[in-house]
């Protein structure tokens, strides 16, 4: 188990004060940052434990709110993707300006709607992310986005979720980069089922190592 630092972070934007858990293992080269999906946040379970598997590998890890508490209550900013990814993108930045991981590649997990975010900020950001892992997500929300996408791209979708396998398959023949899908068997939408969430994980771990996770 590698040790390190884990504390609070606030990221401030032009408008709004974003709040963010930070985590450092010893001798990190890559740090991933989150994109939670609709009515999620930094404290999820579910990104928390793939997080974790992250940090056990040397990647940091940033786990941040997307809205403020009072923004979170309305829809109209929970799905606004356009919103989202500019907000991604403040933090992208927030990274690449705090001392302890200005140095590091950069990648995005993202989650549900998430996700289209992810894909988004990266299509904006360009050479800047070295990888992208969508998890349940809805790249097909960030469509025209795609093909300017030059992160390699791992969409993992479960086998029981099938409205959104249609969507990340047309999504998977928009995107120009390095590509994968994933389908994990006997998984539904939220990765509940069995150890599905403990795959999810041994993916996105192998995929942000290929890219990010090196010197």
């Amino acid at each position: 188990m590698r040790t390190g630092i884990e504390r609070a972070v606030k990221v401030e934007t032009a408008k709004v004060t974003l709040e963010g858990i930070l985590a450092i293992p010893e001798d990190s080269h890559g740090v991933v940052l989150f994109a939670h999906g609709s009515g999620s946040g930094r404290f999820s379970p579910r990104n928390q434990f793939v997080a974790r598997q992250l940090q056990q590998e040397g990647l940091s890890t940033l786990l941040i709110d997307l809205l403020e508490e009072w923004e979170s209550e309305d829809r109209q900013k929970v799905f606004n993707i356009d919103l989202l990814a500019d907000r991604l993108i403040d933090a992208t930045e927030w990274l690449s300006e705090y001392p302890d991981t200005e140095s590091l590649n950069i990648g995005y997990f993202g989650a549900s709607t998430g996700a289209a975010a992810a894909l988004q900020a990266a299509a904006k950001l360009s050479q800047q992310i070295g990888a992208v892992v969508s998890r349940g997500g809805r790249p097909d929300l960030a469509m025209e986005y795609l093909p300017s996408v030059k992160a390699p791209t791992l969409l993992i979708v479960g086998g029981l979720d099938y409205p959104v396998i249609e969507l990340n398959q047309h999504a998977y023949d928009r995107l120009t980069s390095e590509k994968q899908l994933v389908i994990v068997p006997g998984a539904g939408h939220l990765f509940e089922e069995g150890d599905t969430l403990k795959e999810v994980a041994r993916l996105a771990r192998e995929w942000f190592i290929k890219y990010i996770g090196q010197t």
